[in-house]
């Protein structure tokens, strides 16, 4: 079957196509009832089906007789570590793990938090919690405590999960402090907190609702797999909003099961027992997704790396990590070939290695450049394949779908609409546009498995932000464009988020930061291109009347506010102070035009501007500083 029967398939007959797939994995009972609608009229997968997710990772390859195969690859070039497990030692250390929690009352419809950095523990801890039907929520360990507190705040864990520290190229974090400094921020108050401790001699404060995690596991009976219904939430993953509010996406199980082993297979092409390694963090969405419960469920080796692109020790790790460890399938973000392309330009250190293993190098988190792309191309012969999805969605969107048919790659698109997702582009009053004219970005419902079911305790947010805009169809808050040949071109946010280095983050969460400074009356931050993060975010500030502050001072202080409240992901770097900003005579702030601006795009202001002058304000400020396309004058 091509792509085209396929894709047609899955738009035209969406119950027959997703109960075949359905049929793909192993069920306790399974569902009679393929889709309906939950009370707010929004589609149900498999409503009426039980099964384990944890089950599909682990027990059922060790009962298939692959108890010895690799399951997870532990490379940690800033440890200087590899360590190797199998689906056998996997189990044991999940099993006990679970029962540990089951001992401290950990039950079925509990959650937990887990803040760890890059180890196997963490995706132990995952699927432990999985495995007795406790939901977790990951958190990013580059989130400071005032983000981590108010991920626990909303989703009310009964306990953490942590580690003693993460490690940078050159640094410690220590964060048992950091979760400390979050449960005395929270209202909630967990009632145990795990804490694995690396004995990399980091600070570990004890404190009466600590428990040691080897001493925990060390001492617990394995426990075995609590069945689930197809709609149990396994994990609430937050995203940033654009009320500063962090929104936590909530995941089924059995969807999101029958959703990526149908994307191991037809999108990335893996076949069992190949080695795929998705190069992110376990805190992101394609941790939980590529990292953790696909390639665990497809029966391939995954592969938890912790280090960086470059400088652990050089730009030659990813190309080591292929062939030592034979990857056939890798994914990562653009922000990491860019980087590695930046410390070696002519590909040196790709030669230092034979990657005669690898078949396929996808790239997502944000839009891949050109250049980017051509540079891959250049210096390594096999496929790189933008493609585009969400934490929302859970699982690609729009790819080539190498697991079917290998379509020509068109540069700036990340291709064609993955089967299931009939995906338009919509004008301002909900009009389908035509070729090549940009709009929203739009999908007819219903979803496929495996998207999000809702918001964390706010399904009135999940209306208004995802549903209302466009009745009958899930609104991505992207806009893009269909080419003649329907490639899907995105061009970027519509709203006030940013994509940096991958990560999405909120500039409304930002400014409400950066005006909290004594010296600022009003402000804006705006996300600008970036060679590297492919976006950073600028802050510009409008000092209080009388206020005489020195320019470096108040933008040290600003990136140190920042950096305290949302952490050293914001990538908050450059503060510049400005007379005003630019508004409408109605008073909203023109962030669209002041990015325009700064990335030296053709922009026409506004006729609702109150004063035109501005722009030549705003210009000679970003010239004097520096930013944006005035860097490369």
């Amino acid at each position: 079957m091509n792509y085209s029967e396929l894709y047609k398939k899955s738009i035209d007959f969406p119950s027959t196509f997703w109960e075949d797939q359905a049929n793909q994995i192993e069920w306790y009972s399974k569902p009679s009832i393929i889709l309906s609608k939950d009370e707010n009229d929004y589609p149900l997968w498999f409503k009426d089906g039980e099964l384990n997710i944890c089950y599909l990772t682990l027990d059922k390859h060790i009962q298939d007789g692959y108890g010895d195969n690799i399951a997870i690859i532990y490379d940690s070039p800033v440890t200087q570590t590899v360590k190797k497990y199998t689906f056998n030692e996997v189990k044991t250390e999940v099993a006990k793990l679970a029962g540990g929690m089951v001992s401290l009352g950990f039950k079925k419809g509990d959650t937990a938090v887990i803040y760890m950095p890059m180890i196997p523990q963490a995706a132990f801890a995952m699927l432990a919690c999985a495995r007795i039907g406790v939901t977790h929520s990951v958190v990013f360990g580059g989130f400071a405590p005032h983000e981590l507190a108010i991920r626990i705040d909303d989703c009310k864990p009964r306990g953490i999960i942590t580690a003693s520290s993460g490690i940078e190229v050159d640094r410690l974090i220590a964060y048992k402090p950091l979760v400390d400094e979050a449960i005395e921020l929270s209202l909630h108050k967990p009632k145990k907190v795990i804490v694995f401790n690396r004995k990399l001699g980091a600070r570990i404060p004890f404190k009466k609702n600590d428990v040691d995690y080897d001493a925990l596991v060390y001492g617990s009976e394995e426990v075995s797999c609590i069945p689930v219904n197809a709609t149990h939430p396994l994990y609430v993953l937050y995203t940033s909003g654009t009320t500063g509010k962090p929104k936590g996406i909530v995941r089924d199980t059995g969807g999101y099961a029958t959703a990526l082993k149908f994307s191991m297979q037809y999108i990335y092409g893996v076949k069992q027992d190949e080695v795929f390694w998705a190069a992110s963090d376990v805190g992101w969405v394609v941790g939980h997704s590529f990292i953790v419960y696909g390639p665990l469920i497809n029966r391939n080796a995954t592969i938890i790396f912790e280090g960086k692109p470059i400088k652990t020790p050089d730009a030659s790790t990813f190309w080591r990590i292929i062939a030592e460890h034979n990857v056939n399938v890798m994914f990562t973000a653009p922000t990491a070939i860019r980087a590695i392309k930046k410390e070696d330009p002519k590909g040196e250190f790709i030669k230092q290695y034979d990657l005669s293993c690898l078949r396929t190098q996808f790239l997502a988190g944000e839009r891949c450049d050109i250049a980017t792309l051509e540079w891959y191309n250049e210096n390594i012969p096999v496929p790189a394949i933008d493609h585009w999805w969400q934490t929302e969605s859970g699982w690609p969107m729009i790819s080539n779908m190498m697991g079917v048919e290998y379509l020509p790659v068109k540069p700036g698109s990340a291709g064609k609409a993955v089967a299931g997702y009939d995906i338009q582009i919509f004008g301002e009053n909900g009009q389908e546009l035509g070729p090549n004219q940009e709009g929203y970005v739009v999908i007819k419902l219903p979803l496929p498995p495996g998207t999000m079911l809702d918001l964390w305790g706010d399904s009135e947010r999940f209306k208004m932000g995802y549903l209302n805009k466009f009745p009958g169809y899930y609104f991505s808050g992207d806009g893009g464009f269909k080419d003649d040949d329907n490639y899907i071109f995105i061009t970027g946010r519509v709203d006030d988020v940013i994509n940096v280095a991958g990560h999405r983050l909120s500039t409304a969460e930002m400014e409400e930061i950066v005006s909290s400074h004594h010296s600022v009356a009003e402000c804006a931050v705006i996300g600008i291109n970036d060679e590297l993060k492919g976006q950073i975010p600028l802050a510009l500030v409008v000092n209080k009347s009388g206020e005489s502050i020195e320019h470096f001072q108040l933008e040290q202080e600003i990136v140190k506010l920042v950096r305290q409240q949302i952490g050293a992901v914001a990538s908050l770097r450059n503060v510049v102070i400005i007379e005003r900003l630019p508004k409408t005579r109605s008073g909203k702030i023109l962030r669209k035009l002041i990015r325009s601006i700064a990335d030296g795009e053709n922009f026409q202001i506004p006729s609702t501007i109150d004063d035109e002058s501005i722009v030549e304000e705003i210009i000679d400020v970003l010239k004097k500083y520096k930013i944006g396309v005035y860097n490369k004058n």
